[in-house]
């Protein structure tokens, strides 16, 4: 056995997971949102396609007479779509929400009384506690829309073909190992990247680039999302 399949077998899920445009535009929104745990989204989305690919290649193979995997593929392929336009949604909703610092107004009684006011950021355990929740929410969300894309296009299945291919059967699942390694890791990194660059531009306050990278983020998602739906019909 050589390092040749665990190779080849990442770089093919390297360059399938990246070169997806829709597998980028359903994690985008997702970690510049969350930011520190970005990775997880990253990670948590890639274990979900693998899984989606490994039902939608194991329903291929043995049960293809009984069980309509095209169909299955066709409507996974338009569920994403929906999910993608809703993902992007979500995000821009979120942008444009009210933030979590208010202005109060005080009145000072006395020999002149004024009113002023003051900005105030809400820090608190409960603020804390909900941001694990979206976090907890946000992964959820990573691996359900990983599974569909791993279930959307029996094509998918075709990149273990290569598999087929080697002449000892170790060779073979080496290569299937590498392709597994590959698609979580493509996506971890990048997902890891966007969550230091958002959390990077937070930290420095320079609120109008985070908001920008959020814009894109979310906008990217849904044009993603309409022209994919578009292919399906």
């Amino acid at each position: 056995m050589t390092l040749f399949p665990l190779f080849a077998g990442t770089l093919s899920s390297l360059l399938h997971v990246i070169s997806g445009p829709d597998h980028l535009a359903a994690v985008t929104p997702l970690a510049i949102e969350t930011k520190r745990k970005a990775w997880k989204i990253g990670l948590f989305w890639g274990i979900g396609h693998l899984l989606g690919m490994l039902l939608i290649g194991v329903l291929f193979l043995f049960f293809k007479d009984l069980i309509p995997v095209d169909s299955i593929s066709e409507y996974s392929e338009q569920l994403v779509a929906y999910v993608l336009i809703g993902v992007g949604s979500w995000a821009l909703f979120r942008l444009f929400k009210d933030p979590k610092d208010h202005k109060h107004h005080h009145i000072h009684s006395g020999k002149n009384s004024f009113i002023h006011s003051h900005d105030h950021t809400h820090t608190d355990d409960l603020i804390e506690h909900t941001h694990k929740k979206e976090i907890k929410q946000s992964i959820l969300s990573a691996f359900g829309i990983g599974f569909l894309h791993g279930l959307a296009g029996v094509a998918h299945f075709l990149l273990l073909l290569p598999a087929l291919g080697f002449e000892e059967q170790i060779d073979s699942v080496v290569y299937i190992i590498g392709f597994a390694i590959g698609t979580v890791l493509a996506m971890t990194i990048y997902a890891f990247v966007l969550g230091k660059l958002a959390s990077l531009t937070k930290q420095q306050h320079n609120e109008v680039f985070f908001k920008g990278v959020r814009f894109a983020g979310g906008l990217f998602a849904v044009i993603i999302g309409f022209y994919w739906l578009y292919l399906t019909f």
